[in-house]
């Protein structure tokens, strides 16, 4: 009998137990309010209130006159330069920053439009702001135009705005130093590189650039890889820094830059060539020669022609000191810089 009493009381604590966690999983999100709905293949479409979850999609009669690729129509008072439109081209989000005291907005101003390069929208409200979080598939840059009480916005592709693309990559950063010698970490020389390249790539206006990092953040190998591949970039670099084996320092100095030996030489060896003779040139460094680097994730997963160049030894203290110059750091910059520019005319 007391074995019974047990054995019902277990499976009473089960059945509560399940019925407590259903029960938290349908309790309103009072601290999430982010609302999120997928829009795959969705030609036009309106957000409207549903008396269930807040947001349904889709009005599919809603007949767009404009020529933009989306319409927002914003809150009264609300003057369109007040929207702040900030765009993440790692993560292919654009978010619309849109002040108002209508909490309501997000539930009863439509978003129409073609949504063919959009995979999904989320939406929030805090602070006295609306935020449209807009998901891309690819890389857009983003075009913003006002008429009235409507801002219109374009996704419109790099190669439709520059003559070349080129997607630059940072090695390491964040929680991951790279090798670390003296005290310096190869994230900050590889940044450092970089940052210096940045500014001579500025001055170019025909090549749109991305980087995969411009601060001390250390992205995944695939948002690395999927920025230069979703970008269709005609290049793509990433700079880091080389050391040997062991404790201690070594002899060991120079350049070697890693190509993908399985994709066509035009792909990927001839470019990695061009940028071991540029920046050898360029910095005065030792030309340790072409490594391939086929099981390299960005090299392998890469589907545009790819460099990792590795400028110096750290493990090799004369090389180390230079590498920690600034000044040398921009002649590695410079070679770099020289290297997009001879790819191009070389039919890149």
């Amino acid at each position: 009998m007391q074995e019974k009493i047990l054995k019902i009381s277990a499976c009473f604590c089960v059945v509560l137990a399940i019925v407590a966690c259903a029960s938290f999983y349908y309790l309103p999100k009072l601290h999430d309010t982010r609302l999120s709905f997928g829009m795959e293949q969705l030609e036009k479409f309106i957000l409207t209130k549903s008396e269930n979850s807040g947001i349904s999609a889709i009005d599919t009669n809603v007949k767009a006159n404009f020529p933009q690729q989306l319409r927002v129509e914003l809150p009264a008072g609300c003057d369109a330069s007040q929207v702040e439109v900030r765009q993440n081209y790692n993560s292919q989000t654009v978010d619309l920053i849109i002040p108002t005291d209508e909490q309501e907005f997000l539930y009863e101003k439509p978003l129409v439009g073609s949504s063919k390069n959009i995979s999904d929208v989320f939406m929030d409200y805090a602070g006295g702001k609306a935020v449209i979080e807009i998901v891309l598939n690819q890389v857009f840059e983003t075009e913003k135009t006002c008429a009235g009480k409507y801002l219109y916005l374009d996704f419109l592709s790099p190669h439709e705005i520059y003559d070349k693309v080129v997607v630059i990559d940072a090695g390491h950063g964040g929680s991951k130093p790279g090798a670390i010698k003296q005290g310096i970490c190869e994230k900050d020389i590889d940044l450092a590189i970089v940052l210096e390249l940045k500014k001579l790539l500025e001055q170019n206006k025909k090549i749109g650039v991305y980087y995969t990092r411009v601060d001390d953040s250390n992205p995944s190998f695939d948002s690395r890889v999927d920025l230069a591949n979703k970008a269709e970039a005609d290049l793509f670099i990433s700079v880091h820094n080389n050391s040997t084996t062991g404790p201690g320092l070594s002899k060991v100095q120079g350049t070697q830059v890693m190509y993908d030996e399985k994709k066509s030489d035009k792909d990927s060896k001839d470019f990695a060539q061009i940028c071991l003779e540029e920046v050898t040139k360029s910095c005065g460094s030792v030309d340790k020669g072409l490594v391939a680097g086929n099981d390299i994730f960005i090299i392998r997963t890469a589907a545009v022609p790819v460099a990792l160049i590795e400028v110096g030894f750290m493990t090799n203290e004369e090389e180390l000191t230079k590498l920690n110059s600034n000044d040398y750091q921009k002649k590695v910059a410079e070679g770099i810089y020289q290297a997009i520019l001879r790819a191009f005319e070389e039919g890149y």
